[in-house]
């Protein structure tokens, strides 16, 4: 059942102003009431700048004389509309500071018209939700850093499509989307393009509509049907937000009330040359409300399991991507607005979404991105970047020339427990020329497919979630592009389906094996057996469960060389056997066959006993003892001292290339000393957090 709007009164209005209502949308926007026994339509909106603002509509014929609204406290305005009613379109006709009328889009649209049109529309309608076990669990489990989350990151505007070429409704997707995703064994899905945009090339990274999914598939209770259905097949639901630019498109919230409002004022802060974007102007209340309401929306009214946040390092720098830029307060080149807005947006969203995942797409050194408030910002997890491109860097190179680049497979061990890391395989790794994954290692098809499957199996073994991006798990042969469906047809071909099958048995292993996943973010989740035959390009660790025994052998060969027989060292003796070989007949492999799995007690690689594995070329081969008990692993150096060295001076480069900015110590001070706001508690006393029920009016509000 829908609740009545907020009273647009000095008090309410005053709260947001300072921060103090992370639901505004309860307080702006279109909402059909009734006023003095009359029903209609109450909007509001913020625009302290402007000198008229009327809204236009079917329901005056777009009149802006008919509906003028009054001036409120704070630079608000607001009217109510008799007879206006659910469905109708509308804009705000806005006289700016410069004089200029332009009618403008609802910033608190919850519907909008399919594109190029571009009005909002009236939406309040009620779900039926049965999803209620679901967040139960999702409480109990938290942020539980031992469960396993592997994720299938997925455009929603080209995963599929009708026959006549346009987009699935919400609900056909819901279906297709969910037999899918729970076939090949994914945790959750990561959405893009789903809030409203005017551009399709923009991928949804352009967003006019930070209250409503795109309408393109559908109204807004199509696309809670689609989180509904797929909490109750068990897959969580995260979505890719925006909160750190927004297009020019004038007829949304560029220049809104005829001069910078949502946007920094200043060009040198206020605009991303890169992308052509406004930059938020996380200085003003009104806009952090903004983002953390649009936030809330998603997570408490969508039911949505948490947000990944774009371009996170667009917003901690000020020099970012730039020239000429303006230094902050101490003379350093933190965005401290910036950093204060995405602490408090972690611990509203924590508060108020209990066990939801808020994950970072943040591509440098900045500390503490997943320590918690006050210290660090606040985030779940933080993709490993560095991880990627080293290993695309690595599987790229010719076999012949990989002993050269052997660190780079071993480099991201020396610090993947700094933060809580999701291995992420996008579709920025997949786009403008950068070829499709498979097609990124060296060699004939039967070789590439070959090497990507080794690399397939070395990121689920590696500790860290996972996340791998639409048509990457059949190992598509083209780019992705956003204006056409997935090529399907490639899932059905064999050469295909065997990738298909390996990520499937990968996600198998991984959600059903703790000692894949129970120590992703603990040192003691893994440890080297081999990390120094660069010659070979062979590698050898274990991964194991830190609260348990389980344990197993991960044994790389990164050359296209059958290698017969090779020694590798293990801490127990006994009888071994496969668990996953990427060589096998299934995934697309010749299928070599092991000898003798017994440990003989014979030292290698500073282990008691050792075995004798027949190595296919460019492989994978994944090992467990029959017997499992917590391996007692002799010490053995991580790396070797070349292997430190070359760890040594990339470290070095990294500070070198960062040298404007105060040393790791002080950004950790400057962060620490960041408060998540300026005038007020971070999380309101008495907000209500998520739960099946109908919100709190007052949208968790101070008392």
């Amino acid at each position: 059942m829908s609740l009545p709007p907020l009273a647009l009164s000095h008090e309410h209005l005053q709260k947001l102003v300072t921060a103090d209502l992370v639901r505004p949308d309860h307080l702006l926007g279109a909402h059909p009431t009734t006023e003095g026994g009359v029903q209609g339509v109450r909007f509001a909106v913020w625009a302290p700048s402007a000198q008229h603002v009327s809204v236009v509509g079917d329901f005056n014929g777009w009149d802006g004389f008919s509906h003028p609204m009054q001036r409120l406290d704070f630079g608000f305005w607001g009217v109510f509309v008799p007879g206006a009613e659910q469905g109708q379109r509308y804009k705000f006709r806005v006289t700016g500071q410069d004089g200029r009328t332009v009618d403008k889009a609802d910033p608190y649209g919850t519907f909008f018209e399919v594109r190029p049109q571009t009005a909002s529309i009236v939406w309040q309608r009620g779900f039926e939700w049965t999803d209620g076990e679901w967040l139960a669990q999702r409480v109990r489990r938290g942020q539980a850093l031992e469960q396993p989350v592997s994720i299938y990151e997925c455009h929603v505007g080209s995963w599929a499509r009708r026959d006549d070429g346009w987009f699935l409704n919400w609900r056909d997707l819901a279906h297709r989307l969910g037999e899918y995703v729970t076939y090949m064994g994914y945790t959750h899905v990561e959405l893009l393009g789903v809030m409203e945009h005017p551009f399709d090339g923009s991928w949804g990274y352009q967003v006019t509509g930070y209250y409503a999914p795109t309408s393109r598939l559908g109204n807004p209770e199509d696309f809670k049907y689609l989180v509904n259905h797929l909490h109750g097949l068990g897959i969580g639901v995260l979505l890719d937000w925006v909160p750190g630019h927004f297009p020019t498109d004038e007829f949304a919230l560029a220049h809104f009330d005829g001069s910078p409002l949502y946007e920094y004022a200043d060009p040198r802060k206020g605009f991303h040359q890169d992308w052509n974007t406004y930059i938020f102007d996380y200085g003003r209340n009104e806009v952090v409300m903004f983002l953390i309401g649009s936030a809330l929306k998603w997570l408490q009214d969508f039911h949505v399991d948490g947000l990944r946040v774009d371009a996170v390092a667009s917003m901690l720098y000020l020099d970012f991507s730039r020239t000429e830029w303006v230094p902050n307060i101490h003379g350093g080149r933190e965005n401290l607005e910036a950093i204060a807005f995405l602490k408090r947006l972690n611990e509203v969203a924590h508060h108020m979404a209990p066990g939801c995942l808020m994950i970072a797409e943040e591509s440098t050194s900045f500390p503490g991105i997943t320590t918690p408030t006050p210290e660090g910002l606040g985030f779940d997890y933080k993709w490993a970047m560095g991880w990627m491109n080293d290993s695309l860097a690595y599987f790229k190179q010719d076999p012949l020339w990989r002993k050269y680049d052997h660190h780079k497979l071993t480099f991201f061990n020396v610090y993947r427990t700094s933060e809580n890391y999701v291995l992420a395989i996008s579709h920025d790794e997949v786009v403008h020329l950068k070829k499709p994954m498979v097609l990124k290692h060296p060699g004939d098809w039967y070789a590439q497919r070959a090497d990507y499957r080794a690399f397939l199996a070395l990121m689920w073994t590696t500790p860290g979630k996972k996340l791998l991006f639409m048509g990457q798990d059949f190992a598509q042969g083209t780019e992705w592009n956003h204006d056409v469906a997935l090529p399907w047809y490639h899932a059905e071909q064999p050469d295909h389906r065997g990738v298909m099958n390996l990520v499937r048995r990968l996600n198998a292993l991984y959600v059903g094996r703790p000692d894949w996943h129970a120590g992703d973010a603990r040192e003691e989740g893994m440890a080297w057996i081999a990390a120094d035959d660069t010659d070979a390009s062979v590698y050898a660790f274990v991964r194991r469960d830190p609260r348990g025994a389980a344990w197993s052998l991960v044994v790389a060969n990164l050359t296209p060389v059958y290698r017969e027989g090779y020694a590798v060292g293990v801490p127990q003796g006994g009888e071994y056997r496969v668990v996953l070989s990427t060589d096998d007949g299934e995934f697309g492999g010749f299928g070599t066959q092991q000898p003798d799995l017994m440990a003989r007690e014979e030292a290698a690689h500073g282990q008691t006993h050792r075995l004798h594995l027949n190595l296919p070329p460019s492989s994978v081969l994944v090992l467990e003892p029959v017997q499992p008990a917590a391996p007692a692993l002799s010490p053995v150096p991580s790396l070797t001292p070349e292997q430190v060295e070359a760890a040594r001076q990339s470290a070095q480069a990294v500070q070198l290339e960062r040298a404007v900015s105060p040393q790791p110590n002080e950004q950790k001070r400057l962060i620490a000393d960041t408060p998540a706001r300026v005038d007020g508690p971070s999380v309101p006393a008495d907000a209500e957090p998520l739960t099946a029920e109908p919100a709190d009016p007052e949208g968790g509000e101070k008392a």
